[in-house]
């Protein structure tokens, strides 16, 4: 069964259990108006963007603000930022800061309208995209985590 998200632009459906993924890592977990994800996809994607969050800083304990409009991409993030062990801080519309954040995951087209004290990890931005891309989609290590001490 699936259980339908709330998103600001729209229903994005993500299903609720993760037992599919072992048995079928190709069946769709998340659908939206344009895209479908599925298991082995939302693992790697957000395997790339913990990696990032890392990089920056975010880890356990971390509140990490979401200010994404865009559905598939909020819940990439989200589930990136549980696999770090921070927590994910979703922003409403029309909110500029999260109180107790001081890294955050945007696009391009929300970044003007936020908090300048908060690090920002802008999604669609060029250098951003380089190392996402270039970046592994193997699942996290410790080794992961040491990158938030060298960079402390």
């Amino acid at each position: 069964m699936h259980t339908p998200v709330e998103s600001h632009t729209g229903n994005v459906t993500v299903l609720p259990t993760a037992r599919p993924a072992a048995v079928d890592p190709q069946a769709v977990v998340l659908a939206a108006a344009d895209v479908a994800l599925s298991y082995a996809e939302l693992d790697s994607w957000s395997n790339r963007l913990a990696r990032l969050l890392l990089e920056i800083g975010a880890g356990p304990g971390i509140r990490v603000a979401i200010a994404v409009d865009e559905p598939v991409e909020a819940v990439v993030a989200e589930r990136a930022i549980v696999k770090i062990g921070a927590i994910p801080m979703t922003m409403r519309e029309g909110e500029s800061t999260v109180f107790g954040t001081g890294i955050g995951v945007t696009t391009k087209q929300e970044r003007p309208h936020l908090d300048d004290r908060i690090s920002w990890l802008v999604l669609d931005d060029r250098s951003t995209l380089r190392r996402y891309l270039a970046g592994s989609d193997a699942p996290l290590t410790a080794a992961d985590f040491a990158v938030i001490a060298r960079s402390a």
